[in-house]
């Protein structure tokens, strides 16, 4: 196998309500997800082996067969060797783990969002990217048009469970967000400290930064002077289309 480079695009969720909960204790949502230009990228070629390089958040990403590429592969059929070049915090709420599973769905050709959502609820967005209002436990997918739009996001060192989060959203009875995110008040009891991060966004930019997904990163509408805490800068990304 000829050494293949593929690019894995972070998903932001712009917007996020739960509608409901299935007998089977997944959440229903209705989200506005994009894709943005901060990306993993893959590398694949002969053998097997898993290489995460570098691990850069709270959440250790595993390098076995509980990785989404490994169970990626596994659902294709196929065998690699992969080097994940991770630009993309794990814990951060931008799908890291998803849009590499997705990559490895769009090489080998598979393109169905059920399939994909049996991975990871955000597998089918990060595998079909670009703009789309998602429903169901994320295999529902409506394609919006591309909006061209600039968005500065602050990325905590903090990695937030998604299980976690929807636990508490459950133990808090469903609260609904003020701000566009349900799982806003749900993530900040599971993790305190994002609220340091929330206000240090905000103050900067003069803008109320919002929670992407369940966390733990913070974004703002528009391209802002570097806001800095704790050592981390905030940094401006754009959206992208759908991958071809």
């Amino acid at each position: 196998m000829t050494a293949t480079r593929l690019l894995a695009p972070a998903k932001l969720t712009l917007s996020l309500r739960v509608t409901g909960r299935r007998s089977d204790g997944y959440h229903l949502i209705d989200a506005e997800m994009v894709s943005i230009d901060l990306c993993d990228e893959l590398v694949l070629s002969e053998g097997s082996d898993l290489v995460v390089r570098p691990t850069r958040s709270g959440l250790e990403v595993p390098v076995n067969e509980d990785n989404l590429v490994s169970r990626a592969l596994e659902l294709v059929g196929r065998e690699a060797g992969v080097v994940i070049e991770k630009r993309i915090p794990a814990g951060s709420g931008l799908g890291g783990g998803s849009t590499n599973a997705a990559a490895i769905l769009r090489w080998a050709g598979l393109k169905d969002p059920i399939a994909a959502v049996d991975l990871g609820a955000d597998v089918a967005f990060c595998l079909q990217g670009g703009r789309a209002r998602v429903r169901g436990i994320g295999e529902i997918l409506e394609p919006l048009p591309h909006v061209d739009r600039e968005i500065t996001l602050l990325i905590p060192p903090i990695g937030v469970s998604t299980l976690e989060v929807y636990r508490a959203w459950d133990d808090l009875n469903g609260p609904t967000g003020l701000h566009g995110n349900d799982l806003e008040e749900a993530a900040i009891k599971v993790e305190p400290e994002l609220t340091e991060w929330r206000d240090a966004l905000s103050e900067g930019t003069g803008t109320r930064a919002r929670l992407a997904g369940s966390g733990s990163t913070w974004f703002v509408e528009g391209r802002h002077e570097p806001v800095a805490h704790r050592g981390v800068s905030s940094r401006t990304v754009r959206t992208m289309p759908a991958m071809p």
